[in-house]
């Protein structure tokens, strides 16, 4: 769970959702009307000339609250399975920092997703000679949900999806099966609450880096997602390969039979096989783009970009095979980067 690309993908993109689940306190302060600005560039700097290091995940968002006053909000999520005894320190010094910086009042927020239950630095402090510094902030950890089941089965924030995942993906440690059986469920929630497009694909992509399967399972979970799939027209991601395949030879098969009656069996069938990968082609894009952002969110763009203006049918196939292997965006993207020789 040490990688950040999904959890930093799902704040932004549900941020609402997100402040509504873990910090209701503070989302009931903001107005959401007015947007949100999330400052990368500037927490950047920030993280760069700290002498704390590279973070794992840290989101710095500029936030309008309902009196009228614009703040900014440190979103800072821990991700990691053990104690860290200089995490207050490290949020101590970036709300200082950002606010030495640009002179902006810092609210800071804590997400922990250790399994520590006894780990709960929600505060700095330090003093000597009757000079004291301290910061209290916020924090949630989400192995408290554990005995919340019930209240997250009735609520339909995104993010109780969310934490359920995280909290059976702990539970389900070396037990193939029984992950297969929630990751399943979690699937057909997801569909069934009715969510917009851009909240599927956000949790879709969070739970299927969170729950890794077995190829095989993978496999069979797909066979038994189609009915799904069909229904909403959200192909199940990981399966795009074998839409890409299939398109071409399904519309192929029909334009053959219809050119067969006039040409010839054999002229007629090849005929209508290049029409129908030729008619087939947008489809497949669709498919494979749809698969590098569910897989990679907006990090993910510059693939989409080259999948479009790939037109060779093999090759979109294999780059829909090594996307569904790929465990990270440099490996899609050295897979893309090889097949750049061939016939587009």
């Amino acid at each position: 769970m040490k990688q950040d690309s999904p959890w930093k993908d799902v704040v932004e993109e549900l941020f609402e959702k997100f402040l509504l689940f873990f910090f209701p306190e503070v989302h009931r302060q903001i107005d959401f009307s007015k947007g949100v600005d999330f400052l990368d560039k500037e927490l950047a700097k920030i993280i760069k000339d700290s002498a704390t290091g590279n973070r794992i995940v840290d989101k710095l968002v500029k936030v309008y609250l309902l009196d009228g006053s614009e703040e900014w909000l440190l979103i800072h999520i821990e991700i990691q399975g053990y104690e860290q005894k200089t995490f207050p320190e490290r949020m101590y010094i970036y709300n200082y920092r950002i606010f030495d910086k640009f002179r902006k009042e810092v609210i800071s927020l804590a997400l922990l997703t250790d399994v520590n239950p006894n780990f709960r630095p929600n505060e700095y402090n330090r003093s000597r000679l009757g000079c004291e510094a301290i910061l209290r902030y916020p924090l949630v950890k989400l192995i408290d949900y554990r005995d919340r089941m019930n209240e997250l089965e009735g609520n339909t924030n995104p993010f109780a999806i969310i934490v359920k995942a995280f909290l059976k993906t702990l539970e389900t440690e070396g037990q193939v099966q029984e992950r297969y059986k929630w990751k399943k469920r979690f699937l057909l929630e997801i569909y069934q609450q009715g969510m917009t497009r851009k909240t599927v694909l956000a949790i879709y992509r969070f739970i299927d880096w969170i729950m890794k399967l077995p190829k095989a399972f993978d496999e069979k979970l797909y066979q038994e997602m189609q009915i799904i799939k069909e229904a909403k027209a959200m192909p199940y991601i990981t399966t795009a390969e074998r839409i890409g395949r299939k398109e071409g030879r399904k519309e192929g098969r029909k334009e053959g039979r219809k050119e067969g009656r006039k040409e010839g069996r054999k002229e007629g069938l090849e005929k209508g096989e290049r029409n129908g990968i030729k008619q087939s082609m947008p489809t497949i894009h669709q498919a494979l783009a749809l698969a590098i952002q569910a897989k990679f969110g907006k990090s993910g763009q510059p693939l989409v970009e080259r999948a479009y203006q790939t037109r060779n049918l093999k090759t979109l196939q294999k780059l829909m095979a090594a996307l569904m292997h790929a465990q990270s965006l440099s490996e899609a993207q050295k897979a893309f980067a090889a097949r750049n020789g061939q016939r587009h």
